[in-house]
């Protein structure tokens, strides 16, 4: 089985380092150009999943929540867009960040909190849910 099958029944990860691991290992399969978002609530792992990603494309820089710049561009291998959507709540607000241009090549661009911003997110993103379970492990999970 495929990791992305794997991940579309739901990877279990018990620490940081899996939960980046597991990213870094999904990220060769990641097409250019693709969206991700990524939904769960606070502490579910979502900038720890994008270091994963980060870490696989060769990004040097340190990945943090890009919450009170909104977005960050980072270059590596791949170039990645980091958007936190947690504080935008319109399509105005999205709009006047001109993410058009991280829509295309030679961009990834990874939404956290994309419920926010529901319909600027392209139909054929990819979107990945991250919860918290009983036993304090965590899933992750292809929709």
């Amino acid at each position: 089985m495929s990791i992305i099958d794997s991940l579309r029944l739901g990877i279990k990860s018990s620490s940081a380092d899996e939960t980046m691991a597991i990213a870094a290992e999904i990220a060769v399969f990641i097409p250019s150009d693709q969206v991700i978002a990524l939904h769960g609530d606070l502490g579910a792992g979502k900038t720890t999943f994008v270091k994963g990603l980060a870490q696989s494309w060769k990004i040097k820089e340190e990945i943090t929540s890009p919450t009170f710049n909104i977005y960050t561009i980072y270059q590596g291998k791949r170039n990645l867009v980091h958007l936190d959507a947690y504080r935008l709540s319109n399509e105005v607000d999205v709009e006047n960040l001109l993410l058009d241009e991280f829509l295309i090549s030679p961009y990834c661009l990874v939404v956290e909190w994309p419920e926010n911003i529901e319909s600027i997110i392209p139909s054929n993103a990819w979107h990945i849910y991250l919860s918290i379970e009983k036993n304090q492990s965590h899933l992750i999970k292809l929709n």
